[in-house]
């Protein structure tokens, strides 16, 4: 590889060697100490190169990349406070496990700790959020240095989908020249015919982790618990493709079925939505009502922690053995309730499972013992029904124009989603919405949110990164705070391509604090909790050049359906009096539970 100058030379060849790796896309913040990274990504045929205005947007532009692909995307920045903007994103890659490449531009060592312009510590900057971190060495035209350049940037590729996956910190300190400018002697012309000029074919280093699982053996107490059990349960908390790994559902819907296991699906589990619906007891309600549910006696847990807090407390108040699966053996249940951490993969632990049931069935010729609870599936089924047929009730157009609420809004959304479509749902509110009023669908689903640190900012850039990757429908549904923390991130539609629909729930400040005691609190409620703004977001539809339209509660599903069948992007923005939807969602909820409760007694529920 030539180059006019080393440090055009060190950008060629880290953007080289992480193309050879299989980095497919790069998200890229303007800036000059970047200029070698910047200039090396554009010219390379095999990455496609996403352009932000900001570094904050552009970081969780490329995290939406990571997190529907579960491959990593690079970001590139300046040196300085840019770098320092990329730190929520890198937070929320490593508490969900997304695959982050950060490559920050940095002034030469000699300029640290000087008072130079534009130059701050970035050595260790985002602390422990990281997999690994690396100083790249000064650029230069060295046999060994570069492949020593060469062998970090594969194995840092390779570390954002580790075990667990996560995001890696490249430091790339450059000296001036910064542009393509040629200096002579500075790179020999020989150079380019080196190992460490060309590289290899693939990567310079390929790195095989492997994936944990454990034998037969190991698993004969969980196989025991699980097959002896009165009350088995399976809980699916969010995971992401990467985090999911080898986790087939029909797998997991097969065991659910062989158990006589009903499975508590997270809305961002993966197993909510798809075919194998059909196939199995999946459960997508139980946030209205497992208060009145009886207790399992074993339960086997994938993903991280539900998003739903009755489910957790349920979780937590339960006697039950525990068994939570963890690709990388760490612990995701703050109730501190599991009683057993398998560190091996989901896939590989329920595969051997089933293998095991099917391989008993022949060395013993009879069935694997089923739940002695006979009730206990069958009263899933009935409290599911009566959960849904409550909601439906709640959706009719005379309730909700007598009474709107944002879970209806939210019940729309998956109930006439296109299929397949991406559908990505903000913190607060409506992600507990969509966990309580998303009812399971054999749809294709890809369903998406940041709950690694359950953040609302960066959400509209996150969605629109998501929603690059593939050719689906893109649903966002976002709150109006969430909404105007992101407003940047709305240049992506033009800049980056990207078209959605964005159902905007404005509710005028954080609904979600009517859920706290601090809501009997007036003052400081209002002003400091719930904080209303008295914005109108119909100026961002002309800034960014989106449709925008004002839609009724009542009116929603039409306006939907239209927007999904539209091209371009659209703002369907909904108002909702926060306090009263809170005071829907509890009374639709306090319904659910009487009537499971009656159906439990024997009596008619009606």
């Amino acid at each position: 590889m030539t180059a006019p100058n080393r440090a055009t030379l060190w950008g060629r060849v880290l953007v080289d060697e992480l193309a050879k790796g299989g980095l497919e896309a790069v998200c890229i913040a303007p800036g000059s100490r970047s200029t070698p990274l910047t200039v090396a990504f554009a010219e390379h045929p095999d990455v496609a190169v996403y352009s932000h205005l900001d570094e904050r947007s552009a970081s969780y532009f490329a995290l939406g990349r990571a997190r529907r692909t579960g491959e990593p995307t690079a970001l590139v920045c300046t040196s300085g406070t840019a770098a320092a903007n990329f730190h929520p994103a890198v937070i929320e890659a490593n508490q969900a496990r997304v695959p982050l490449l950060v490559l920050t531009a940095d002034r030469p060592p000699e300029l640290r700790d000087s008072g130079a312009n534009q130059t701050i510590e970035q050595r260790g900057l985002y602390g422990d959020a990281l997999r690994c971190e690396a100083d790249l060495p000064e650029p230069e035209a060295d046999e060994r240095k570069v492949r020593s350049l060469r062998t970090t940037a594969a194995r840092a590729l390779a570390e954002t989908t580790g075990n667990p996956p996560g995001p890696v910190h490249l430091n790339c300190p450059f000296r001036k020249p910064l542009e393509p400018i040629a200096v002579p002697d500075d790179v020999p012309d020989a150079f380019a015919d080196t190992l460490a000029g060309r590289g290899r074919e693939g990567a310079f280093v390929d790195t095989n982790s492997g994936r944990p699982r454990l034998d037969d053996d190991e698993l004969d107490p969980v196989l025991d618990a699980l097959t002896g059990a009165d009350r088995p349960l399976i809980v699916a908390g969010p995971a992401d493709p990467a985090d999911l790994g080898d986790l087939d559902s029909g797998a997991v819907t097969e065991l659910a079925s062989r158990l006589g296991a009903p499975v508590l699906a997270d809305p961002l589990s993966g197993l909510r939505f798809g075919p194998h619906v059909d196939d199995g007891p999946i459960v997508g309600g139980y946030d209205g009502y497992i208060d009145a549910m009886a207790s399992p006696d074993v339960v086997l847990r994938v993903g991280a922690s539900p998003t739903s807090k009755p489910l957790r407390r349920a979780l937590a108040d339960s006697n039950a053995t525990q068994f939570l699966i963890d690709p990388a053996g760490e612990w995701r249940e703050a109730t501190f309730t599991a009683t057993d951490l398998l560190a091996a993969t989901p896939g590989s632990v329920v595969e051997t499972l089933l293998d095991r049931l099917e391989r008993d069935d022949v060395v013993t010729d009879a069935q694997p013992r089923l739940t002695t609870d006979g009730d206990w599936l069958d009263g899933f089924r009935r409290a599911e029904n009566r959960h849904w047929e409550r909601r439906d009730d709640a959706l009719e157009t005379d309730a909700l124009r007598a009474d709107p609420f944002e879970g209806a809004v939210l019940a729309s959304v998956f109930e006439d989603a296109p299929d397949p479509a991406t559908i990505f749902v903000s913190n607060s509110m409506p992600i507990r919405d969509a966990d309580r009023f998303g009812r399971p669908r054999t749809a294709d689903l890809t369903v998406l949110a940041n709950r690694g640190a359950s953040g609302i900012d960066g959400i509209t850039s996150t969605a629109l990164g998501a929603g690059s990757t593939v050719d689906d429908p893109l649903v966002l549904v976002t709150g109006d705070l969430a909404f105007y923390h992101d407003s940047n991130g709305l240049l992506a539609i033009d800049r980056c391509g990207v078209d959605a629909t964005i159902v905007l729930l404005d509710n005028d400040g954080g609904g979600i604090f009517h859920k706290l005691p601090i809501e009997d609190f007036e003052p400081p409620f209002t002003d400091q909790f719930k904080t209303p703004h008295g914005l109108a977001f119909d100026a961002l539809g002309d800034l960014y050049d989106v449709a925008f339209e004002r839609v009724d509660p009542a009116d929603f599903d039409a306006a939907y359906r239209r927007s999904l069948a539209a091209d371009g992007t659209q703002v369907l923005a909904v108002e909702f009096d926060a306090e009263a939807s809170h005071r829907r969602r509890e009374a639709i909820r306090g319904s659910v539970l009487e009537a499971v409760a009656a159906d439990r007694t024997g009596e008619s529920g009606s």
